[in-house]
């Protein structure tokens, strides 16, 4: 037997097929549903009726859960990064673990398929592995074109400590060919002085002609719980009161710190003109 393809194909995408996540419940919790239950059956009515309370119960649980699957985390990391101007600590363990899962759904997709299950199961696992598939390659193909695009500033700063290993062999094979193109087809040609890639000269003073992130854009944000008065500049001038599931339109400098502690989601838009 398996799990319900539309429950699965929804909500459980990255649990073992034959170990669904367990559902925690507090003692007050289970006394209420216990209690419920009870009051239900002494009144004669069924399943469906004059239960709604029970019903909304489980859809709270039900909904928990479901925010708190690898296949959720995976969906925030990759709305996260996308949005991001920079590039985020890479999130090992979710990766690994979504790795795995996708290996278990690709055998699981050809089981079905040799044992003969039914055409429509097996387009709807098929479904669910395509989709899953799309935000692993997703969310690694964004962090990739950072790199290719911040490869010398990345490589400079702290942020290469939020690379993977096979990032940053990545990021380093990029800046040796970019360094070495750069010094055969244009630095060569250049007098003294202006032949460093960094700086356009030796008298600047910082690094102007490495691009960076531009930390000043401009953000969607959705705060996950109430963080209350929260100071947008230095200077104390800018406070905003972040709600709970409120949408903000904020400089991603400001929030920056609230990010990478997970209590703000970035919302990515994609605005058509």
């Amino acid at each position: 037997s398996f799990p319900s393809p539309q429950r699965w194909v929804e909500r459980e995408i990255f649990f073992p097929a034959k170990t669904p996540p367990p559902i925690s419940r507090s003692p007050e919790q289970r006394e209420r549903e216990t209690g419920g239950a009870m009051a239900s059956s002494a009144s004669g009515s069924g399943p469906g009726m004059g239960g709604g309370e029970e019903e909304n119960a489980w859809g709270e649980d039900e909904a928990s859960i479901a925010e708190t699957t690898d296949v959720e985390l995976l969906k925030r990391a990759w709305r996260n990064e996308k949005a991001a101007p920079e590039i985020l600590q890479f999130q090992k363990g979710l990766i690994q673990r979504a790795r795995e899962q996708i290996q278990l759904l690709e055998e699981t997709v050809e089981e079905f398929v040799e044992n003969g299950t039914d055409d429509l199961i097996v387009s709807l696992y098929q479904m669910d592995l395509d989709r899953s598939l799309f935000l692993l390659r997703s969310y690694l193909r964004i962090r990739l074109q950072k790199i290719e695009k911040y490869m010398f500033h990345i490589s400079r700063t702290d942020l290469w400590n939020r690379l993977s290993k096979e990032e940053q062999k990545f990021a380093k094979r990029c800046t040796d060919a970019m360094e070495k193109h750069l010094k055969q087809s244009v630095l060569s040609r250049l007098p003294y002085g202006y032949d460093t890639i960094p700086r356009q000269s030796i008298s600047s003073e910082e690094d102007d002609m490495v691009p960076e992130p531009q930390l000043d854009t401009f953000v969607f944000c959705k705060s996950k719980g109430t963080v209350g008065a929260f100071q947008l500049d230095d200077i104390g001038d800018e406070i905003v009161d972040l709600v709970a599931d409120d949408l903000y339109v904020l400089r991603y400098k400001s929030i920056k710190g609230l990010v990478e502690s997970g209590r703000i989601d970035l919302v990515y838009l994609r605005l058509y003109k």
